[in-house]
């Protein structure tokens, strides 16, 4: 029996314990999960990876919850081995691992992601310090906080400290929460159109939570040291709950709304392709429906052929095919982004801030090319729901495609299939008119794609519309 508790008593204090494993499985299980929400959308999907904040912080998010998880189970003794490294010991992983650069650069990152939705929807303006400067700098009392701890040296051997250091750490994790909630508090009113605000309370919730179950497991240790099966309890409980704050608290929403729609599920399609669909723009586009055949002519202004929805993809095609397709695109954003009504500011800075990301920004995917006037007239605009927000860089780039691809267009083999289709569409509305519209008093106000015995003929039709896409 002696010889049990003394088995009992070295599990306790030493590590090893059946339940350890438990919990270091389930903390390995969370991770992989949290791997794949990050991954997904880019192995899966072929989503091509942005270089901004967007992509970056939800990387660092996960980094952090990484050194989190790992930290925990060095720290408070899960394993039993032999510390007889400096890398094994208490104060690199409590205070600099699971410190700076676990729960504090998880908090430090959802703060940074509610700054940026602070001055993007509330302001609407983009943020005023880049978030590669702002997450370093809300990082550093962490930073200088873990430096005094190790200096001053206050842990025990079970990497336990006293109780008046207890007061000033829990201080610091209630400060940053608290500044979660600030940030969080100015952007409630917003009617955001995917999870931001209710990622950023789940968050709020589960750090709250998880700073009081560590705050009670730590004095019920100190006050109870004697009760073992306490010790075992109350570490299995907290890695446990590490790896629900580390699964709950991750978020893409406020940095790559469109990537958050995507479910994990492989086969799915995806819920939306374009931020325009996600936002609920019509998707009609086009000026002339029924008789395109007769008005596409070279001699027309490349602005009033551009608002024919057709005309602009096989002329986005070509434009993609001569490796110079960003202006296109950017012409076609931001005729879906005038759609959006005035009164509508939401959605107009949920559409501004993606092509802001995606064209205007320095290294961006699409980098369109206007001058360093036009690019920072937008990048410090006090109002992203200005309706003229990129006409003068529209301006500077209809100038560029009339230059540079409209000539080449007329004379090329995209311009003569547009052509051909558009004049196959034109016959086959002649024909329906003459031959299928007065069979029936129900028929007789069925037209085009909306006839259910004309399908394979609407599919025909718009053939074009279909490789086009594709090739976006």
């Amino acid at each position: 029996m002696k010889e049990e508790a003394n088995g009992s008593r070295s599990c306790a204090v030493e590590g090893g314990c059946p339940s350890d494993y438990i919990a270091i499985s389930i903390a390995i299980l969370a991770f992989f999960l949290l791997l794949s929400r990050l991954l997904f959308p880019f192995l899966i999907h072929k989503i091509p990876r942005t270089n901004g904040s967007g992509f970056w912080i939800p990387v660092i998010q996960v980094f952090g919850s990484f050194n989190l998880l790992l930290s925990i189970v060095m720290s408070i003794n899960f394993l039993k081995f032999e510390k007889s490294h400096w890398w094994q010991f208490c104060y690199f992983w409590a205070v600099w691992i699971e410190g700076p650069l676990g729960f504090g650069l998880l908090l430090s990152c959802r703060i940074a992601q509610a700054f940026q939705l602070h001055h993007i929807f509330a302001k609407r303006q983009l943020p005023p310090i880049r978030s590669y400067f702002f997450l370093p700098l809300i990082l550093s009392p962490w930073v200088a906080g873990a430096a005094f701890v190790h200096v001053k040296q206050p842990l025990n051997d079970r990497c336990h400290m006293g109780i008046h250091w207890i007061i000033p750490a829990v201080c610091l994790h209630s400060i940053y929460v608290a500044a979660l909630v600030v940030f969080t508090g100015t952007i409630w009113h917003i009617e955001f159109r995917f999870n931001e605000l209710k990622d950023l309370w789940q968050g709020i919730l589960v750090s709250s939570l998880s700073i009081g179950i560590w705050l009670a497991a730590y004095i019920s240790n100190e006050i109870h040291d004697d009760i073992r099966w306490l010790q075992v309890a109350s570490r299995m409980l907290l890695l446990i709950m590490a790896s629900v704050l580390v699964l709950v608290f991750f978020s893409i929403s406020s940095s790559q709304p469109l990537l958050s729609q995507i479910s994990l599920r492989k086969r799915e399609p995806l819920e939306f392709q374009t931020m325009s669909q996600a936002l609920g723009i019509p998707d009609s586009g086009l000026l002339f429906q029924t008789d395109s055949a007769l008005v596409i002519d070279p001699n027309e202004p490349l602005n009033k052929l551009l608002l024919d929805k057709r005309f602009r993809q096989s002329f986005m095609a070509f434009a993609d095919s001569c490796l110079a397709g960003e202006s296109v695109h950017f012409y076609n954003e931001v005729h879906e982004h005038d759609k959006i009504p005035a009164n509508d500011p939401v959605r107009r800075i949920y559409m501004a801030r993606h092509i802001i990301e995606k064209y205007i920004v320095a290294g961006a995917a699409m980098e369109v090319n206007i001058s360093y006037r036009t690019r920072q007239e937008i990048l410090t605009t006090t109002n992203l729901a200005n309706p003229d927000l990129f006409n003068n860089a529209l301006n500077e780039l209809m100038q560029l495609m009339k230059t540079n691809l409209a000539k080449d267009y007329w004379s090329s083999m995209f311009f003569i299939k547009f052509k051909e289709e558009a004049n196959t569409r034109f016959n086959g509305q002649e024909q329906e008119t003459m031959a299928g519209w007065n069979f029936s008093p129900r028929l007789s106000s069925v037209h085009g794609a909306d006839d259910p015995f004309h399908q394979e003929h609407a599919l025909k039709g718009f053939g074009c519309d279909n490789h086009d896409l594709n090739t976006q």
